[in-house]
C-alpha cells in the first residue's frame, strides 16, 4: 500500500512542508493538532475548546484515512501553562478514555503562535479482526 497524505485543506501545510497525516501501510501518523476551527480559521480562547477541536481535527484526519479513533495507541500533549493541564487532560480522558493509548504530557514554554494552548499528535494502528 503505497503512502499517503491527509490534509486539512489549511494552506500552512503546504508552505510548512507537512502533512495533516501520513498514512502509511497499518498505521496513521497525525502531526501536532493545535485548536484552530478549520472550517472557520479561528482559534478559540479557552483551553478546553482548543483540546476539543485538537480532536476533532484529529478524527476528521484519521477517518480520511480509514482510521478510527478506536486506533489511537500513542498520543502525546503539549500545553503551554500547567494550569491548563488538568484542563485539557479531563478532555483527552473524555476522548480517548476507553481508547486508553500509552500518553505523554510535556509543559512547553510556546507553541508556534502565542494563542495557541495545547498541541496533540498521535499514532494509530489498523485493529485486525
Amino acid at each position: 500500500m503505497p503512502r499517503r497524505l491527509i490534509s486539512t485543506g489549511s494552506p500552512f501545510e503546504k508552505a510548512a512542508g507537512y502533512s495533516r497525516a501520513v498514512i502509511d501501510g497499518d498505521f496513521a501518523f497525525v502531526a501536532g493538532t493545535t485548536g484552530y476551527d478549520y472550517a472557520t480559521m479561528t482559534m478559540p480562547a479557552d483551553v478546553t475548546a482548543q483540546a476539543r477541536n485538537c480532536f476533532k481535527t484529529i478524527a476528521a484526519a484519521l477517518k480520511d484515512g480509514g482510521f478510527a479513533m478506536a486506533d489511537i495507541v500513542r498520543s502525546t500533549y503539549y500545553v503551554t501553562d500547567v494550569g491548563n493541564a488538568d484542563a485539557v487532560l479531563a478532555v483527552c480522558g473524555e476522548v480517548l478514555g476507553d481508547i486508553r493509548p500509552a500518553s505523554t504530557i510535556l509543559v512547553v514554554a510556546s507553541l508556534f503562535k502565542p494563542e495557541m494552548k495545547v498541541e496533540i499528535e498521535v499514532t494509530a494502528k489498523r485493529r485486525t479482526a
